[in-house]
C-alpha cells in the first residue's frame, strides 16, 4: 500500500487513481524484477518545471546495484518530469505510468555530447545523447501501461532548419551495443530527431508503442533498428514527418568498414502515415548490409511509398532476402520505390567503386487505392537490381495519376496477377506464381514475456 500511495501523490483524488493503478498493476516484460523504487523516492519533482536529470541518473545508478540481486524497476509516477538525457542500466525496468509525461528538456546544457557511432563517420563533429540513453547492456524493458515521453522537439527542428545545429540532433530512445531490449506500452511524441534508435544490438521486442510528429517535423523517423540482429517490431502506430521504420546500417566507407548487417528483422501489424516518406524505408544507410527483413499485415494510410529501398553508388553493401505481404494502402504516391542514386555522402572519402548488391526483393498480396505512381524503379547503370518479384497486386489509381504507371531502369525481375501491368523489365509470370515469404519463425518469436507487477 506504501507503493500505490507514492504512485498517487501527484493526484488530487486518490480514490479513482488506486484504481487506475489496480487495473495497471501487471505488465508484460522480459523479466520481472525483484526491487522496486519510485522516482518520489530520490526527490523527483513532477511539476514541469524542475529538472529531474540529476534525479534520474541518480536513481538508476543506485538501482543499477541490485542487478546482481534479481534487478530493479523504477517507476514513474503520474506528473510531468522535466529531464534532460540519461543512462539507463542492465537488468532494470524503466515503468512509465499512464498519467506521467516524460518532458525532454531544452537546455541543451543537459545533453551530453558523444562522438560519432563508428559505422557513421569518427571525422563528423559528434552528436547530442539521446533522452533515455544506453550501452553495453544486458536486459532492459522501458514500458508503461501507455506512459508518454514528449521530446518537445519544436525548437530543435527550428533550429535545424535554420542550419544553427553545430551536433546531430539527440534521439528520444537509443540503446547501443545491448542485448535482450524490450519497448512497450508507451506514446512517443514531438521526438527532436529519430524516435527509437536500438543499435548495433539483438533479441530486440518493440510493441504496443505510439508514436506521432507534425508531417513538416524533419527526420522524425518512427523506429530505426541499426545494424541489429533478432529484432521484432509489431502491433504499433506510427504518424511520422520522415520514414515511420527506416532499417539501416551504417553509411559509406564508414558502414563498410565496420561489417555490422542488420538481420532477421520481423515488421508486422504496423499502421503508418506519413505523407513525406516510407512506411517501411531500407537504407540509405545500409553500406553494412540489410538481409532477411519480413514485414506484414501493414497498413499504410497517406503515405509516400510503402516498403522503399534508397542506396546509391558509395555505399556498398547489400540489401537481399526481403519478404513483403499483406500491405493495404490508402492514398500513396507510389507504391513499389526503388532509388538507385540517392546521392548523400555526409563526409569525403566514399568509394564511388563501392556498388551496393540489390536481389532477392519480394512483394506479394498487396492492395492499394488511391494511387499517384504504381512504381519506380531506379537501378544503377552497370550494377542491375535484380531478383525484384511482385505477386498479387491491385493498384487502383487517383483521379490525376501519372501517364505512365510504371518506370523501370536498372532492374530485372518477374510478376505474376499485378494490375495495372509492370513494365517490360518486369514481364508477368508464364504461370501463375506467388513470391517467396520465409515459412519458418525467427527466434525472437519464440521469446515469451512474463506477467510482472509494480508492487514487486
Amino acid at each position: 500500500m506504501v507503493l500505490l500511495g507514492l504512485l498517487c501523490l501527484t493526484v488530487v483524488d486518490c480514490r479513482p487513481c488506486h484504481q487506475q493503478l489496480q487495473d495497471a498493476l501487471d505488465f508484460p516484460a522480459l523479466n520481472c524484477r525483484k526491487h522496486s523504487a519510485v522516482l518520489t523516492d530520490f526527490g523527483g519533482v513532477g511539476d514541469g518545471k524542475t529538472s529531474n536529470t540529476k534525479v534520474f541518473n541518480d536513481a538508476i545508478a543506485k538501482l543499477s546495484g541490485k542487478a546482481k540481486d534479481g534487478g530493479a524497476q523504477l517507476i514513474v509516477p503520474p506528473g510531468k518530469w522535466l529531464t534532460g538525457s540519461f543512462n539507463l542500466t542492465s537488468h532494470f525496468t524503466l515503468f512509465i505510468h499512464k498519467d506521467a509525461v516524460i518532458l525532454a528538456s531544452q537546455d541543451e546544457s543537459e545533453w551530453p555530447v558523444l562522438p560519432p557511432l563508428p559505422s557513421y563517420g569518427e571525422g563528423s563533429a559528434g552528436r547530442y545523447g539521446s533522452l533515455i540513453y544506453g550501452t553495453n547492456l544486458t536486459d532492459v524493458v522501458i514500458t508503461g501501461n501507455n506512459g508518454t515521453i514528449n521530446g518537445q522537439g519544436e525548437p530543435w527542428w527550428k533550429k535545424f532548419k535554420d542550419g544553427k545545429m553545430e551536433y546531430t540532433r539527440p534521439c528520444l530512445i537509443e540503446i547501443v551495443f545491448s542485448d535482450q531490449i524490450q519497448l512497450s506500452n508507451l506514446t512517443l511524441i514531438n521526438s527532436p530527431s529519430w524516435n527509437v534508435h536500438p543499435t548495433y544490438s539483438r533479441n530486440i521486442i518493440i510493441q504496443d508503442i505510439t508514436i506521432l510528429a507534425p508531417f513538416d517535423s524533419e527526420n522524425t523517423d518512427g523506429i530505426n533498428p541499426d545494424s541489429c540482429t533478432n529484432t521484432l517490431i509489431q502491433d504499433s502506430f506510427i504518424v511520422s514527418g520522415d520514414d515511420c521504420v527506416a532499417v539501416k546500417s551504417g553509411i559509406d566507407h564508414y558502414g563498410i568498414r565496420f561489417n555490422m548487417p542488420t538481420q532477421h528483422l520481423l515488421i508486422r501489424r504496423l499502421t503508418c502515415i506519413s505523407p513525406r516518406s516510407a512506411g517501411i524505408a531500407l537504407g540509405s544507410e545500409m553500406s553494412g548490409g540489410i538481409k532477411d527483413v519480413r514485414a506484414e499485415d501493414i497498413t499504410l494510410l497517406n503515405t509516400e511509398s510503402s516498403v522503399r529501398i534508397k542506396t546509391g553508388i558509395g555505399r556498398g553493401g547489400y540489401v537481399k532476402d526481403i519478404f513483403v505481404r499483406r500491405i493495404n494502402m490508402q492514398t500513396m504516391k507510389y507504391v513499389f520505390w526503388i532509388t538507385g542514386d540517392y546521392g548523400s555522402h555526409p563526409n569525403p572519402g566514399w568509394d564511388p567503386k563501392a556498388l551496393p548488391e540489390i536481389k532477392g526483393i519480394n512483394y506479394r498480396d498487396m492492395v492499394a487505392e488511391n494511387v499517384t505512381y504504381s512504381a519506380r524503379l531506379d537501378g544503377i547503370a552497370n550494377d542491375p537490381f535484380t531478383g525484384i518479384c511482385i505477386s498479387n497486386v491491385t493498384i487502383s489509381l487517383t483521379e490525376k495519376p501519372k501517364e505512365v504507371q510504371w518506370n523501370c531502369t536498372g532492374v530485372t525481375g518477374v510478376t505474376s496477377r499485378v494490375t495495372p501491368p509492370a513494365c517490360s523489365a518486369l514481364p508477368a509470370s508464364e504461370k501463375e506464381i506467388d513470391c517467396p515469404f520465409p515459412e519458418g519463425k525467427l527466434p525472437i518469436e519464440e521469446v515469451k514475456l512474463k506477467t510482472c507487477s509494480l508492487a514487486n
